[in-house]
């Protein structure tokens, strides 16, 4: 089960990664693309409306005769340069050189190329292409497919003319981003693939010792059900046998009567854990005279400490307030006394102590006993756990410390347990 949550969580971990992403990079890819886009349209729309006094100078085919004036009545000059000026040729975009060139067409269909030489468009037949692709276009500048040429055209003066500008530059760009975002994707992939293994095996620690706890509660809980439902089914059969007396039958029906009460004390306390478990437990905090509680608890304490040889002594300071439920601090109290009492040395002394501390108050009952391992003061919390199998009476399941260490919890307070010089003490901070 935990290795298929694993697995989950890791196919889940990287399913966001990956949307990520591609979140990121196609968005990356899309707004560069705009941009190159967005310049090249912006350049080209400049060079397509340049007024007459700042058009660029082309260069005239040599198969059209030169026999007009030097001055245009327009403003623009009848003869041509015999070369074209490199920062005519190229518009200038976000550090890349653009080329372009024009053609301008004429009334009769005539198509006259300035600046085609960059691009090798020598050939009247592509030239032809381009154009009347443009042309057959609906908008106003677009691609031209298989020759990466963009295309602006205008039309003004009763001439047409169409800027072309080639765009392989964008897409070696835009080649060039898109490879990068896959090799780092690609390692940052992978890092994070081996990030959300560990991560996977660090998150479900939590699950895996819950699985482990529930495991051993259901069997150490089937184990101490197992032994009172033998004496009782045992008692209930010896019953039926006619060979025993009547006085024998009273002490097998005594038996099965104690046997169902400690049964009875064992699944309520299995119960009453569940509830403080699950949050349902019924709570009702309020002020709470502590000093008084532990005063008021002790006393019916007083007469098995001393049929036990044990001395009690206690030391609890006054007026001492705390926010919480009477009874569960109350059932506190009792699991702490009631574990010293079963584990004290004979002739032994139990002390109680309540101080008050700055940011509340520290409950301490300490007994001298067998000393506790820093192992043993850990797990002594743990459900059925008992330091000392031997000295069961068979009254106690080792649930109670467990039970108290929830209602502590459930006060926002905490318990644990420290074994000094032959000491064992049991703190309470609440």
């Amino acid at each position: 089960m935990l290795k298929r949550l694993r697995i989950k969580f890791v196919f889940v971990i990287m399913g966001i990664v990956t949307l990520l992403f591609a979140g990121i990079f196609g968005t990356v890819m899309h707004l560069t693309r705009q941009n190159l886009e967005r310049e090249s349209i912006r350049m080209m729309r400049t060079l397509t409306f340049r007024p007459p006094d700042d058009a660029p100078i082309m260069r005239r085919p040599d198969n059209q005769p030169d026999n007009k004036p030097d001055n245009k009545p327009d403003g623009r000059r009848g003869s041509q340069p015999e070369s074209i000026p490199e920062d005519m040729l190229f518009g200038q975009r976000g550090g890349i050189r653009l080329p372009y060139f024009t053609v301008e067409i004429g009334a009769d269909g005539t198509l006259t190329q300035t600046g085609g030489e960059a691009f090798g468009l020598t050939g009247a037949d592509d030239l032809s292409e381009i154009v009347q692709t443009a042309e057959a276009s609906a908008e106003q500048s677009g691609v031209v497919p298989g020759y990466d040429l963009r295309f602006m055209k205008s039309e003004g003066r009763g001439e047409k003319s169409i800027v072309f500008a080639d765009i392989s530059s964008e897409k070696a760009m835009i080649r060039s981003l898109m490879r990068s975002c896959i090799l780092i994707g690609g390692i940052a992939y992978a890092v994070l693939f081996v990030i959300s293994l560990l991560l996977a095996k660090w998150v479900t620690k939590p699950v895996e010792r819950a699985w482990n706890e529930q495991k051993q509660f259901v069997a150490d809980a089937s184990h101490e059900l197992k032994t009172p439902l033998t004496v009782i089914m045992t008692n209930a059969e010896m019953l039926t046998d006619k060979s025993y007396t009547e006085t024998d039958k009273e002490q097998f029906t005594d038996n099965i009567l104690s046997t169902s009460k400690r049964m009875r004390g064992l699944v309520e306390s299995l119960l009453e854990l569940a509830r403080l478990d699950s949050g349902k437990a019924q709570q009702t905090f309020s002020d709470v005279d502590l000093s008084r509680l532990i005063n008021d608890s002790i006393l019916p304490f007083e007469p098995l400490f001393y049929e036990n040889g044990t001395e009690l002594e206690t030391d609890v300071e006054a007026g001492i307030t705390v926010t919480g439920d009477r009874e569960r601090l109350r059932q506190v109290v009792t699991i702490l006394l009631d574990n010293a009492l079963k584990y004290c040395d004979a002739a032994g002394k139990v002390t109680v102590r309540l101080k008050r501390q700055s940011a509340g108050c520290l409950l301490t009952v300490s007994n001298p006993g067998a000393p506790l391992s820093k192992d043993e003061c850990r797990n002594i919390f743990q459900r059925f756990y008992r330091v000392d199998p031997s000295r069961n009476d068979g009254k106690s399941y080792g649930l109670g410390l467990s039970i108290a260490e929830s209602i502590v919890n459930e006060h926002g307070g905490r318990i644990w347990a420290e074994s000094e010089n032959g000491c064992n003490t049991f703190s309470v901070v609440l």
